[in-house]
Order: structure tokens, then C-alpha cells, then sequence
């Protein structure tokens, strides 16, 4: 199936995601809470994110961030019959008891840097690696995601958001696609 007809599949869902979606407080935080909260969109989010990947891709392994991405890469994972790699902040080899490859992004949405890590043994050059998070607005972390891939010799297929406020030069560059645009979420 064409990528603009999975996409015109899911155009319920991305109805609904306007509809549940919220910016709240004197700063506009994004208020996604009932997207979690709702059932029926999250038996949807899985299907509806791996949709957005060519089936050429060939994905084997599903990397996400704590903590919304540990809701979303999952969902992904199964509905592409990958596996999942978590991947965390502040990880340390002496409390893991276990090899970890660290990255620190650049400045993220709100100039925070953070380090972030993998287990060395979850990916090898035989994974190909999809990125799944919740949002990409400075893609700090969807940027140190594929330093961390590239570090373990895995292969960086691309990048998957629900919501999707990066530039188009971004885009091209992480091969990154979003179900909804930030600007759609007004």
C-alpha cells in the first residue's frame, strides 16, 4: 500500500488526536493525557505509526525513549513483529552490571542536555533500528538516537512521532515522518 493511502487509513485517528489533545498553563504545555487514556486510540497508535514505514525497511528492532516511548515502542514493535530496545537516561555500567553505549543530546525544547544510553548487547549490526517517540520538535533526542545506532553498528532505518514539529531539512536528514504536524494541533 502507497504511503499516502496507510496515511489516509489513520485519518480518523488523526482526527481524534486534535480532538483529545490539549495545550494547557500560562506556558502552553502539550496536554496528550487522553491520548493514553483512551483505548481506542492506543489500539490504534501502533498500528497507525508502523504504517507510516515502508515495508522495504525491513525493521527488526523498535528503539524508544523513556517514558512516553516506552508506551508508544512497543505498540510499534508488535505491529511490526520487531523487537524493542528501551533506551534511557543516566545509565551506569556499575549499577546495570552490564555494557551500555552514552550519548548526550544536544540542547533539547527546553536547553536541557541529556544523557542517554542503551545496553551495548540489545543491538548489533544485523538490526535495523526504527526510532519511535511521542513528539520531535529540536529532534535532540531522535538526533543522539542515531548516534547511539551508529555507535553499536546497527543500521538507522528512520525515525516515527506522533507529532511531528521539526523543519524539512530535519525530516530528510533523520528520514523522520510524523502522523500529525505540530501545527495541526493549534
Amino acid at each position: 500500500m502507497p504511503l499516502v493511502g496507510k496515511q489516509h487509513k489513520h485519518h480518523d485517528l488523526r482526527h481524534r488526536l486534535r480532538e483529545a489533545f490539549a495545550w494547557r498553563g500560562e506556558e502552553g504545555r502539550a496536554d496528550v493525557s487522553q491520548w493514553w487514556a483512551d483505548a481506542s486510540i492506543m489500539g490504534e497508535l501502533g498500528p497507525a505509526l508502523a504504517d507510516l514505514c515502508s515495508s522495504r525497511d525491513r525493521i527488526t528492532t523498535v528503539l524508544a525513549p523513556e517514558a512516553t516511548g516506552f508506551l508508544l515502542g512497543p505498540l510499534v514493535a508488535v505491529s511490526l513483529g520487531a523487537g524493542f530496545v528501551e533506551m534511557r537516561r543516566g545509565l551506569s555500567e556499575a549499577e546495570l552490571g552490564d555494557q551500555v553505549l552514552l550519548r548526550s543530546t544536544p540542547p533539547d525544547y527546553l536547553g536541557r542536555t541529556v544523557e542517554w544510553g542503551i545496553r551495548r548487547r540489545r543491538l548489533c549490526s544485523a538490526h535495523r533500528v526504527l526510532f519511535v517517540d511521542d513528539w520531535a520538535d529540536t529532534s535532540a533526542t531522535a538526533r543522539t538516537a542515531r548516534r547511539l545506532v551508529e555507535d553499536s553498528g546497527a543500521t538507522w532505518v528512520g525515525a516515527v512521532v506522533l507529532v511531528d514539529g521539526t523543519a524539512p531539512s530535519t525530516r530528510r536528514d533523520l528520514d523522520l515522518r510524523g502522523l500529525l504536524r505540530e501545527r495541526e494541533l493549534a
